[in-house]
């Protein structure tokens, strides 16, 4: 079986200067992921990996660095799915953990339920030992306080007002981070994980921690989604991908046909990325960036900011 993994830090428009540090982290989370396949080790493992190497690093969205909701906290969403017997796990509203894609892991290992929330799952995390962490950064703190200051000018009278903030102004966003990738065994796996949108309300949950939203995988394919979770969730678009691979489409084609359907339907600002059980990786988005990078078989890690125009 050929191995591949593939990771993304968040589609958007990133921040001007920032393009080498956000593909470099990717390049180096991925070849964390890419170690741990190599090795034989399992594809669970390997997203798992990249996944807490991106939470560590504070340029993007999702643990350290994670971006704060209205009242000025972080709330983390993180799931992963394998596709061995379909197991899935994820925590949603979690605070104050370093690697909420860990927790998420100790879920689907350690318990018969899916989803832990809120003041549950920071409870399961202090029983599981993962110690107290403030993953609240100045940075991240210096721009909640002036997003606070301006929020008439922000908001408006119309929620619609935030989304089109958050696009002229990408200084404000982070990225969602995921990755999906195949052992040498044939299993696939997924992770995603999130501090979700910037100023959002207290206690929202976006598409990253339900399966088949903005996590996916199994025989056929895994997936990660990133971007706006709202038409995400909507669309259940992981899962359709899935979905359209057992109707006899290939990867690129299902994946391509699936984004097409939330630029039709919702003008959404997402972007996908997945792997295939034969060990192709696949991403697009419809932003402008979208951070990612990659390696299949006995290739090096290759990454870049956007994918080039068809």
């Amino acid at each position: 079986m050929a191995v591949a993994l593939i990771a993304h830090g968040g589609a958007g428009k990133w921040r001007p200067g920032s393009d080498d540090d956000a593909v470099a982290g990717l390049a180096d989370a991925v070849e964390a992921g890419r170690r741990v396949l190599l090795a034989g080790g399992s594809s669970l493992d390997a997203v798992c990996e990249t996944v807490v190497r991106l939470e560590d690093n504070p340029i993007y969205n999702a643990g350290t660095g994670a971006v704060l909701n209205f009242d000025g906290f972080c709330e983390l969403d993180a799931s992963v799915m394998e596709s061995r017997e379909s197991r899935a796990g994820a925590v949603s509203g979690l605070q104050r953990v370093k690697n909420p894609v860990l927790v998420a892991r100790k879920v689907m290992e350690e318990t018969d339920h899916v989803m832990l929330t809120g003041d549950g799952a920071q409870r399961f995390a202090r029983v599981m030992g993962f110690p107290d962490h403030d993953p609240v950064t100045p940075a991240r703190r210096a721009d909640w306080m002036d997003k606070r200051n301006r929020v008439d000018e922000i908001l408006g009278q119309r929620a619609l007002k935030m989304r089109k903030f958050l696009q002229e102004h990408p200084e404000y966003a982070g990225g969602t981070v995921g990755a999906a990738a195949v052992d040498s065994r044939g299993v696939l796996a997924a992770a995603t994980s999130t501090g979700g949108v910037t100023l959002k309300m207290v206690g929202r949950v976006g598409d990253s921690p339900v399966p088949g939203a903005g996590n996916y995988a199994d025989v056929r394919m895994a997936a990660s989604a990133t971007g706006t979770g709202e038409f995400v969730l909507r669309s259940l678009a992981t899962r359709a991908i899935a979905e359209r691979m057992g109707q006899g489409e290939a990867l690129e084609q299902a994946l391509e046909a699936v984004l097409a359907q939330l630029g039709r339907d919702y003008d959404a600002d997402v972007g996908l990325i997945a792997v295939d059980a034969a060990g192709t990786p696949v991403a697009r988005h419809r932003t402008r960036d979208m951070p990612h990078a990659w390696f299949s078989g006995e290739g090096p890690v290759a990454s870049r900011m956007r994918v080039p125009p068809a």
